[in-house]
């Protein structure tokens, strides 16, 4: 159903069964696929490539011109999966052509009230986005992964999948796969407080996975070693199983450096 006050473009294209709320707004180069809601007063701005299934609530912008002085009007998209769910005053900007030209958001997320997602930000499935979660641009967040209420994260920084961040976090670098952070300013002691374990048990990871994990931190994070070596000690002694390869992995590739 379209409401009558509704705006739609007439180059949109729309799938079966969408809804459009009153004063909503769609706009050029923008397809909508099949079940999707667009509530009141949301604008899908344009260049939007959207699946099936999401719901983009009140005052929600989507497809806005990246805050970026670079940018020049070239054709730059936001692509976004199945599912999701994008909150009241939310905003995802379109991508930049130095950063690939995508803004992309997978499949099953929530992006809750007033939250930004950036310029050629990567976000995975299942992610929680709490409420006022900033994203800079060029921001990559891995599956599964949780971002508090309220917490920035620097451009370019890597969150890494099924981690925890607290609320009111200030996020400059990489957080690791696995883990709980919480990050003030200025951080005193440690940001890492150990493994995310009620998330991982709740995403039914087995038990010898979680243990080897806890191996991995311990090694990596806690040992008063170098990190190429304790990366090195955990890559030998511990069983090769994927989510500890990905956790080696994720940090021996950081470019901006890793959370302790």
């Amino acid at each position: 159903m379209i409401h009558p006050t509704a705006i739609i473009d007439p180059a949109a294209e729309l799938g079966t069964d969408v809804t459009v709320g009153p004063y909503a707004i769609v706009g050029p180069k923008v397809t909508i696929g099949e079940g999707c809601a667009i509530g009141p007063h949301a604008v899908i701005e344009s260049h939007v490539r959207m699946g099936k299934g999401n719901r983009i609530h009140s005052f929600a912008s989507v497809g806005a011109v990246p805050q970026d002085l670079k940018y020049r009007g070239e054709e730059t998209w936001v692509e976004i999966g199945d599912g999701n769910i994008i909150r009241e005053f939310a905003t995802v900007n379109r991508g930049t052509v130095g950063g690939g030209g995508v803004t992309r958001i997978g499949n099953n997320t929530m992006v809750m009230a007033y939250c930004h997602l950036a310029h050629d930000c990567r976000v995975g499935n299942r992610v929680i986005m709490a409420n006022a979660a900033t994203l800079a641009g060029h921001v990559t967040v891995e599956d599964g992964a949780i971002v508090g209420g309220l917490t920035a994260v620097h451009q370019f920084v890597r969150i890494g999948t099924h981690c925890l961040i607290g609320g009111l976090s200030g996020v400059s670098q990489d957080v690791p796969p696995y883990v709980t952070a919480v990050v003030s300013r200025p951080q005193r002691g440690y940001a890492l407080y150990g493994l995310n374990l009620i998330g991982l048990r709740r995403n039914r990871f087995p038990a010898e996975t979680i243990s080897a994990l806890k191996a991995a931190f311990k090694m990596i994070f806690r040992a008063e070693i170098p990190m190429k070596d304790a990366l090195e000690k955990a890559e030998a002694e511990l069983p090769p199983l994927p989510e500890v390869a990905h956790l080696i992995e994720f940090v021996r590739s950081s470019t901006r450096g890793v959370l302790r």
